[in-house]
């Protein structure tokens, strides 16, 4: 396993790699205009930006782009591990390091949750501090939830 800070080199793999876990996860949470916010959200762009900025982190396992992970300031971001690589852990492993690089600053971090999310979270220890909802496509609406953690 590796664990690195992403270079613009990464940006198309890790772009590949989000909306192909929004397009696969999402559809079994949220209608079809909600998963085309979340990938139009975590565009080329927004990536390739967030990337100069210092700021998203790549997961490897044997070599294969398997999660990355976001975050500005105490706001963690896009974390995403490939569907056939969830439940064995990285999630987990990829939100600890955003809390250590976090805490280095902050006393707490913040995330808003998507549905598919929001037990890993909980189990993480996060707190919901409120339920959100952003109107998207056809006023259809997204409810997330806004998620905090006291660091140690």
């Amino acid at each position: 396993m590796k664990y690195i800070k992403a270079d613009n080199k990464l940006c198309g793999e890790i772009y590949s790699l989000v909306q192909l876990t929004i397009k696969t996860v999402y559809p079994k949470y949220y209608p079809k205009e909600v998963v085309s916010f979340f990938c139009a959200l975590h565009s080329l762009d927004n990536i390739g930006r967030d990337i100069e900025n210092d700021n998203v982190y790549a997961f490897f396992d044997n070599g294969i782009l398997v999660g990355t992970g976001s975050f500005l300031d105490n706001h963690i971001t896009r974390v995403y591990v490939l569907p056939e690589y969830q439940g064995r852990g990285y999630g987990t492993f990829i939100i600890r390091q955003l809390e250590n690089e976090i805490k280095k600053t902050y006393k707490s971090s913040v995330l808003d949750a998507s549905l598919p999310a929001v037990m890993l979270y909980e189990k993480l220890g996060y707190k919901t501090l409120n339920h959100s909802k952003y109107i998207v496509k056809n006023d259809v609406v997204l409810v997330y939830e806004v998620m905090e953690k006291e660091l140690d």
